[in-house]
């Protein structure tokens, strides 16, 4: 409670609680859109006059068609028409006073540009994607949204920044499926509120700096050399045995070595050679050496 002195010198109270004050406020905003909707319902009775006075050439105006791939919101008096979108086929609105957009829910593509990316190991990278994403509810995407479509390519962009931002250089070369995945999702979840449905997202390419290819060129050959070091290592390894195990089984038979030579020598007539090389054998010189007298 307040007190206010008049100018006569008498009192007066005024009033000042918080919930009266409220309950005030509210009956003033009933009261306004009281008289809004009076004033619409008017509108709406002149808007069928007009219409009834001018048949049939209203007809022209009041009937539109939208496509099968389209929607229209119909806003009558800047509030949206109950029924929600209308569509495909033909529809019915009121001149001055209704007013609609046409939504095609057609699938879009959306090809990122290249967006220059730190990694988690510190290596600048440019990578570029495809995202794929589709109108979910034309009502939605009206009504919450001054530009779904706009708004999608933003954040698409935003996103495949951030995405690459916390991967090593090795994790986004080799597991891009992935990355594409938890990129569709996040975007998903953040377009749902727009009436956006993101099917798809790939990446394109991943281009690296021309120094750090030839680094990666230079280590790959490297590594490359290293394993042809060994794999020739270990051949010579086996095939060191392997003589071994021959020479103890000729060893073992003085016969063999003979068949040896002998296959040797067919060897060498097999290609044509005007030379042949006879391997005088060590057993024969053996038995010449101890037919000599000694002195």
């Amino acid at each position: 409670m307040a007190t206010m002195n008049n100018s006569n010198g008498s009192t007066m109270q005024i009033n000042t609680r918080p919930d009266d004050i409220r309950k005030r406020i509210i009956g003033s905003d009933d009261s306004a859109q009281g008289d809004a909707t009076t004033c619409g319902n008017i509108l709406v009775i002149l808007s069928w006059i007009v219409v009834i006075l001018t048949m049939p050439f209203s007809l022209f105006v009041c009937f539109k068609v939208v496509q099968e791939y389209e929607r229209a919101v119909i806003f009558r008096l800047g509030r949206l028409l109950s029924g929600g979108a209308k569509g495909p086929g033909i529809f019915f609105i009121l001149p001055c006073v209704d007013n609609y957009a046409r939504v095609d829910l057609r699938t879009r593509t959306y090809d990122v540009p290249p967006q220059e990316v730190l990694t988690k190991d510190s290596v600048t990278v440019s990578v570029d994607a495809v995202v794929y994403y589709r109108v979910n509810n034309a009502t939605i995407s009206i009504a919450n949204v001054e530009n779904a479509h706009h708004s999608t390519r933003l954040l698409a962009q935003t996103t495949l920044r951030n995405t690459m931002g916390t991967r090593p250089l090795h994790e986004i070369l080799s597991e891009r499926e992935t990355i594409s995945g938890n990129m569709q999702v996040a975007l998903d979840e953040a377009t749902d509120t727009w009436g956006i449905k993101v099917e798809r997202v790939e990446i394109k390419d991943v281009r690296l700096p021309v120094q750090l290819q030839r680094a990666m060129a230079a280590e790959a050959e490297a590594a490359r050399e290293a394993r042809a070091k060994v794999i020739a290592a270990e051949g010579e390894q086996k095939a060191s045995r392997a003589l071994r195990e021959a020479s103890e089984v000729i060893g073992d038979s003085p016969a063999a070595l003979q068949l040896r030579y002998l296959q040797t020598l067919n060897t060498i007539s097999a290609e044509k050679n005007s030379t042949i090389v006879f391997p005088l054998p060590i057993d024969m010189m053996t038995y010449f050496m101890k037919a000599l007298p000694r002195e």
